[in-house]
């Protein structure tokens, strides 16, 4: 079971206190652009084994949004941030970083 903490209301719980909302941080393609980049936002994920960047929501709780690093692997949730942040934040890359060696915040934008 993932123990997740809201960074918006500070509140920590179990994940079925919270909703999984698919992969975190990707790039929105909308009305005027090419089929291949649409088609590319609407059905390709990433989907790693190991660390992974996703969206969550507090829904029994303050009901925002915000992205959790976790591994998934071994289910270690390194950190929550807001889901306003256009990349996860440089101490929670660098505490991925020490925990998984050769791991690079470049894999992933």
């Amino acid at each position: 079971m993932l123990i997740l903490t809201c960074p918006c209301c500070g509140q920590t719980g179990e994940e079925t206190e919270f909703h999984a909302g698919g992969e975190a941080h990707l790039k929105r393609f909308g009305p005027g652009s090419s089929d291949n980049d649409f088609e590319g936002y609407m059905f390709t994920r990433q989907n790693p084994k190991g660390v992974h960047f996703e969206r969550w929501r507090h829904v029994y709780g303050c009901g925002k949004w915000f992205h959790v690093a976790r591994c998934t692997t071994t289910l270690e949730v390194f950190g929550t941030y807001p889901a306003q942040t256009l990349e996860p934040p440089r101490d929670l890359r660098d505490k991925i970083s020490e925990k998984r060696p050769g791991w690079s915040w470049g894999d992933f934008s």
